[in-house]
Formats: structure tokens, C-alpha cells, sequence
């Protein structure tokens, strides 16, 4: 890549270990295990070393294998905010220096973090980790200690190659990032042998040892863990279930995307077990794309709107133009009011937990409680405590170490 600064010296503070596997945007399998490329499970040894006393440890993640860390990293490069939301969750979210949209992503997270007292993320001095193009010349100049984006992915992006991968990896900080395992997808060609798949909570599990922060992550695990927990114990028969599928609308088409299926990006809805208007749809890629034809021959009873706590995207601007179109208007879950605000799936664990129960009360009133809408450029809604999942002041106490 042109202009890439001359003779950059190599980090001593963070350095990468072990061989370096370099490998649709916007558009787990279960989240307790990984699996390789071929769909098996990985049973290995995660071949992490810890260090209490702040000397060398390792973390080991696919693709990247055993990464080295001299010390717990003080600056963190970030594209995807699940890892940002990782980081805050953690402790740790003044470290992050660029994010994904940050005015998207930054107001999306404070969305929620709104209910957690003293947990917030500071969004608004951050250079977007994307732009028009990832860039190499903003990493060099960010000079990161981590880079949690998945090196496979970066080798994909334009103006990328593997040996420049390789060269920010050396330079500058590792790489640290699982990105096909969003939706279990295909890595690129000639790095698919051996690449694993995680859940998202093993995935938050070794961003908190890269942070040294096993406690808190045990902590946080375990209030998921209930949530989880109840949640089975409240799920309706089968055949009591509703129709849904989440969308996202954009110039009059729906963007549709999968419920159940494999990945960290459907954490939220696949626990959930909805009956997905379009399981049977192989779109060989991330979502498909319907017309409000074929929105109206499969009729869900809900529709969740992918994004819809997010500017650009706000569900009552969503859902009125839906409702103004002749076709859109006639929807079963337009006319019967179940057309809500889902979230994002770029989400890390914290996000996971207020997403687990939105889309448990839009899905399941009579279980979990109604949902009581969203209101544009709001916090989260106020639940009554009698209907909450979580306990929002214990998580809050995790998260900033009351």
C-alpha cells in the first residue's frame, strides 16, 4: 500500500506470537464452544497463559493462534463495536481509539448503557475504523497496542494484502478478532483450514484475557447464565410460537436475516426460538432480499427491525414508511402493532443481555412481560423491576468494580 510510513519500528510493548493467518457489512452454534471450519467442535486446549504479576502472557484465538502481550493493552483498535462493548463491559473501554461509525455505534451502546449507573462509553472524539476504506496509514498514526479485528477480514478489504497484514501485526500491535463467526460464515480463500468459530462468550471470554479481567468476566457470564437460564424455563410449546423475522428497510426493499441459525450475530434471537418466517431460504450469503410481495406471502407475526435503536434507522421512522406503502400497510405486524425495535448484531455482551430481553418481550408478551416500545433517540425503555432478566445495578457494579 502507497504511503505507508518509511522504516516503522517494531512494538516492544505488544508483540504477535506464533504464525500470523491472514485471510458485507452492514447487511453461535451454541455460545459454550467453538468449531472449526469443517463444523467440528474444538475441544483443544486454548493454550492461554496468564501472568498476575504483570509479566508475559499469551491468549490464543483463530486465526491468529498464540498472541504474546508484554502487558495489559493500554490503546485498542476496534471495527466491529462487539469488541468495544467487550471492552467497557470489562473495565477497559477508554482504551479504544476508532470504532465502526462512532456516532452508529457509540450512541447505539449508551442507548443501553443509559440503564446501568456510571457505565458509558466516550464515542465522539473517535476516527471511524472504516471510512471509506481501512486504512493503513490511520493504524500506524493510532499506533495500537491490540487491533481486535480479525486479520482474515482486513486481508479482504481494498488496498490490503497479506504481507501488509503482517507488517501492522509486527509494527504496530497484533491482531486479535474472530469475524466469520458472526453468522459461521466462509473465511477467504486459502485460510479456511483450521479456522474456528466461537460463541460470543467464549469470544468475550479471551477479550478478558487479553485484558486480564477473568473475574469480572466470570461475574458477567454468570448473570448471562441466568438469563439464559430463565429464558428456557419461560419458552412457550413449538407450536404456541410466533411467526418472525428480523429486516433491515432500506429503499424499498427488506433485508432479511436468519433467527436460529449458527453465529454470535443471532446471539440474541436464536435463545429465543422464534419460528423464522424464512429458515428455509438459503441466500448463500450474510441476508437476502425481498420485495413487499414476498414480505406480505409470508405475513410474520412480528417483525424485528435490525438496527432500529439506531440513528438512520429508528423504528418509528422505519415503520412509517412501511405503513404508508399500500402493500406495507396490510402486514400482520403492522396492523397488530408488532413491529419493534430490534437491535444490533454487532454486539458484545452487554448489549447481548438488554437485546435478550427486548426481543424476549416483543416475541413472548405473556411470558417475559410487554415490551413497551422504544422511543427514538431515548434510552432503553424502563422496565418494571418485577420484569427485568438482569439486576441493572448489580451488572453496573461488575462493570465499573463497585
Amino acid at each position: 500500500m502507497s504511503g505507508t510510513p518509511p522504516n516503522p519500528s517494531r512494538r516492544d510493548y505488544l508483540r504477535g506470537g506464533g504464525a500470523l493467518v491472514v485471510g458485507g457489512l452492514l447487511a453461535g452454534c451454541s455460545d459454550n464452544g467453538s468449531k472449526s471450519a469443517n463444523g467440528q467442535t474444538d475441544t483443544s486446549d486454548t493454550g492461554n497463559t496468564s501472568s498476575n504479576d504483570g509479566g508475559p502472557y499469551s491468549v490464543s484465538m483463530s486465526p491468529m493462534g498464540n498472541v504474546e502481550f508484554d502487558g495489559v493493552p493500554k490503546s485498542a483498535f476496534v471495527i466491529f463495536p462487539q469488541y468495544a462493548d467487550m471492552a467497557v463491559a470489562l473495565g477497559h473501554g477508554d482504551a479504544v481509539n476508532a470504532i465502526y461509525v462512532p456516532e452508529m455505534s457509540g450512541k447505539t451502546m449508551n442507548t443501553y448503557y443509559d440503564r446501568l449507573d456510571g457505565v458509558s462509553f466516550e464515542w465522539k472524539d473517535l476516527p471511524n475504523a472504516l471510512g471509506s476504506s481501512l486504512s493503513e496509514e490511520q493504524l500506524y498514526q493510532l499506533d495500537s497496542d491490540v487491533h481486535f479485528a480479525d486479520p482474515a477480514y482486513v486481508s479482504t478489504q481494498k488496498n490490503w494484502s497479506k504481507s501488509d497484514v503482517e507488517k501492522v501485526g509486527k509494527n504496530v500491535g497484533p491482531w486479535f478478532g474472530n469475524f466469520y463467526s458472526g453468522t459461521n460464515g466462509e473465511p477467504p480463500k486459502g485460510y479456511r483450514d483450521g479456522y474456528q468459530y466461537y460463541g460470543l462468550w467464549d469470544m468475550f471470554g479471551k477479550v478478558a484475557d487479553v485484558f486480564q479481567e477473568k473475574e469480572r468476566y466470570d461475574a458477567i457470564k454468570g448473570i448471562h447464565d441466568d438469563v439464559i437460564s430463565t429464558i428456557k424455563e419461560k419458552l412457550p410449546p413449538k407450536t404456541e410460537r410466533p411467526t418472525a423475522v428480523r429486516v433491515t428497510y432500506s429503499d424499498g426493499k427488506f433485508y432479511t436475516y436468519h433467527l436460529n441459525k449458527p453465529g454470535y450475530w443471532l446471539a440474541d434471537t436464536r435463545p429465543l426460538a422464534a419460528k423464522d418466517a424464512f429458515a428455509e431460504k438459503d441466500w448463500g450469503s450474510l441476508w437476502g432480499t425481498v420485495d413487499y410481495e414476498t414480505m406480505l406471502e409470508v405475513d410474520p407475526d412480528v417483525i424485528l427491525h435490525l438496527w432500529g435503536v439506531s440513528p438512520g434507522y429508528y423504528v418509528q421512522d422505519m415503520k412509517k414508511k412501511i405503513q404508508n406503502h399500500p402493500a406495507g400497510g396490510k402486514l400482520s405486524a403492522i396492523e397488530n402493532d408488532r413491529f419493534y425495535a430490534s437491535g444490533m448484531r454487532y454486539q458484545g455482551p452487554l448489549m447481548n443481555l438488554f437485546q435478550l430481553e427486548m426481543t424476549a418481550k416483543q416475541l413472548y408478551p405473556d411470558q417475559f412481560g410487554e415490551w413497551p416500545g422504544y422511543e427514538k433517540k431515548k434510552p432503553y425503555p424502563e422496565i418494571p423491576e418485577d420484569e427485568r432478566l438482569f439486576d441493572r445495578t448489580k451488572l453496573a457494579d461488575i462493570v465499573t468494580g463497585k
